[in-house]
């Protein structure tokens, strides 16, 4: 499938609204006025009609994919969303998960969270997302994994106790949303003394030289930051005209702008945002102490 649906809180930075489809243009100009609260009503029913329009359970994973050419193996049943699953490896690096408490925070349709829960086996992941029906998909698909279970709850309020999880790790989901800093303070309270924070996103370049100084005012101390831009523009290059003979086979002409857009082919915002170096790509990968 296409993966990533979920740029247009990444385009509306880099380029002019004119550039995209109708549906994609009229939501950016709203998205531009909205305060934070607003906007992440906005994507929760963005998401919504992206899950309500598209329930083909092939369709698993939302994200740019990753390749630097030191990818897991995978099984056959995986190997046909390599790309998209080796952002999901990138993003856990180095991190010990077998055993432990995991929360996914932007789960989407959840193929990240049921390969690292497959592969990595965690005691027990929950995948949170703010989409009901995408919630909906998931309990479905990945009925048969004991290890994983899905809810519906929103990132900057999570419906979790204190020092809940041993790892929480967020993949190309944080963008949506409204108040970052109420996030990481989210993502900091579930986390056990001693837990780790994975986190790997988009934004434009002056505002991703900022994060790491809200992650640090929230406590976390930063073990690890790359800069994985060219690794995200290779994985793009390596599935462009797959995505393009996907959207031209399953959305409707009208609206076919707007899936290019959202899906980062060539040539629009999002992707000459990565070459040109107005739209960064990073990883930090954090510490509670």
């Amino acid at each position: 499938m296409f993966g990533q649906v979920e740029a247009v809180g990444a385009s509306m930075r880099v380029s002019s609204p004119k550039k995209m489809g109708l549906p994609a243009r009229a939501f950016v100009i709203m998205l531009r006025m909205a305060p934070g609260g607003i906007q992440n009503r906005m994507w929760k029913w963005w998401y919504q009609k992206m899950a309500k329009a598209n329930d083909d359970s092939a369709f698993r994973f939302m994200n740019y994919g990753f390749e630097d050419g030191k990818g897991p193996e995978l099984e056959d049943v995986d190997e046909p969303n390599r790309m998209f699953i080796q952002l999901y490896s990138m993003n856990i690096r180095g991190v010990d998960i077998e055993g432990k408490q995991v929360l996914e925070v932007g789960s989407g349709r959840g193929g990240g969270a049921s390969w690292i829960a497959k592969t990595h086996s965690p005691t027990k992941l929950i995948g949170v997302d703010f989409s009901a029906k995408a919630v909906g998909h998931c309990k479905q698909w990945y009925a048969d994994q004991t290890n994983l279970e899905f809810i519906e709850g929103n990132a900057q309020s999570l419906p979790f106790e204190d020092e809940t999880f041993d790892v929480v790790y967020n993949v190309e989901s944080s963008h949506c949303y409204g108040d970052m800093s109420a996030f990481v303070s989210q993502a900091y309270r579930v986390l056990k003394p001693g837990g780790m924070f994975c986190w790997t996103d988009l934004r434009d370049s002056k505002t991703m030289d900022t994060l790491p100084s809200v992650f640090k005012s929230k406590g976390f101390e930063i073990v690890e930051s790359a800069d994985v831009v060219q690794e995200v523009i290779c994985a793009l290059d390596e599935i462009n005209e797959a995505k393009m003979k996907a959207i031209e086979e399953q959305v409707p002409q009208s609206v076919r702008r707007s899936f290019e857009t959202f899906a980062g082919i060539k040539g629009t915002p999002v992707y000459e945002g990565f070459v040109s170096g107005s739209m960064a790509y990073h990883r930090h990968l954090m510490r509670k102490p």
